[in-house]
């Protein structure tokens, strides 16, 4: 028995000599082939011409500085008629005017106005450095938003609807010339 483990030492020994001999035996260069060396040569160079042209349009092709700035308030909990009042009120009027107006005003939907009007300004000023002072209001539209149905009820066991409307507001503000 002790013989048979000494020969699987033996045999196990053995296996590592021989791969130490193939890595250290020198490698068979293997041929260039001429058209391949080329080929790569060529991707490399269309590579590099790409990035070249990326790089170039990069600097060429500067965003142009944005001309308006917008906000939108969507469902506003006041009727759209109410808002349409309020919204004509400041159409067109510089943004320090209208806020000056809706100061002023006695009436329900200033607040939201109020609140987009100062929000598209803000829009205005920090994403596009716009000058604040040359700020006007350029559109006001205002929509019909989700409606929310309710019921009443009334004599004789019947009911009668009522609708609770909403507005979106939307404001567009630009910079005078």
């Amino acid at each position: 028995m002790a013989e048979e483990k000494k020969t699987v030492k033996k045999a196990t020994a053995k296996k590592p000599e021989s791969e130490e001999k193939a890595k250290k035996a020198p490698k068979a260069e293997k041929p260039v082939d001429e058209k391949k060396a080329a080929k790569a040569a060529e991707k490399a160079a269309k590579a590099a011409a790409k990035e070249a042209k990326k790089a170039a349009k990069a600097k060429v092709e500067e965003k142009p500085k944005a001309t308006q700035a917008t906000a939108f308030a969507r469902d506003v909990r006041i009727t759209p008629r109410k808002v349409r009042l309020v919204a004509d009120l400041v159409r067109g009027k510089d943004v320090k005017v209208a806020l000056g107006i809706l100061a002023g005003c006695n009436r329900v939907a200033k607040t939201p106005v109020e609140k987009i009007i100062r929000s598209a300004a803000a829009n205005a000023v920090n994403n596009f450095g716009m000058d604040e002072h040359k700020l006007y209001i350029a559109e006001i539209q205002v929509g019909d938003g989700l409606k929310i149905k309710r019921y009443i009820p009334r004599a004789k066991g019947s009911a009668s609807p009522i609708i609770k409307r909403n507005a979106h507001i939307r404001i567009v503000v630009k910079e005078r010339n």
